[in-house]
């Protein structure tokens, strides 16, 4: 059973998505940038912030899993989804809906790096800081927290409440 406590309401992460997407456009004027949304959690972040963008946009996903059915991370990454896009020379923006531990996102940053891109910045709905161990630059946040397992908003425990509107802590009991 799981215990579920207010975060983050659906007005406010739509007004923070807004910020992020003309802060992107101003920061990218005139230039086209290549989102990669990191699956399965990010896709409903990535949706509503490319409608933010005034920019030229190319869209792929990866798939990358750190956590399973747990709570933590386990430390290892499993790569399931790969790039499809060509990434040399391009503007690369990675699109993650939460950054925890900072291993998997930089593990992720590496991979991209092997392609040669132009740039690779990092957006994250989420900034997770009690608990990183990795650093990592993120250049765009969307909220930043301490601690709190989360979910809404294509945040999931063991692929469920991805649906809700709004993020919320979740308790075990």
């Amino acid at each position: 059973m799981c215990e579920k406590k207010l975060v983050f309401p659906r007005d406010v992460i739509q007004n923070r998505v807004k910020e992020l997407g003309e802060k992107i456009s101003g920061d990218y004027a005139g230039r086209e940038v290549i989102l990669i949304g990191v699956l399965n959690g990010a896709f409903v972040f990535m949706a509503d912030l490319i409608r933010f963008l005034d920019i030229p946009v190319q869209v792929d996903f990866v798939r990358l899993a750190s956590y399973g059915s747990k709570t933590e991370s386990t430390g290892e990454v499993m790569f399931t989804k790969d790039i499809e896009l060509p990434l040399t020379a391009k503007n690369v923006l990675v699109v993650e809906d939460i950054i925890d531990t900072g291993h998997t996102l930089s593990y992720f940053k590496d991979i991209i790096a092997l392609h040669n891109p132009r740039s690779i910045k990092i957006c994250a709905l989420i900034s997770k800081t009690g608990r990183r161990k990795t650093p990592i630059v993120i250049d765009y946040v969307g909220f930043e927290l301490e601690r709190g397992f989360l979910v809404g908003y294509g945040l999931d425990y063991n692929e469920n409440y991805r649906h809700l509107p709004d993020i919320c802590s979740i308790t075990m009991s």
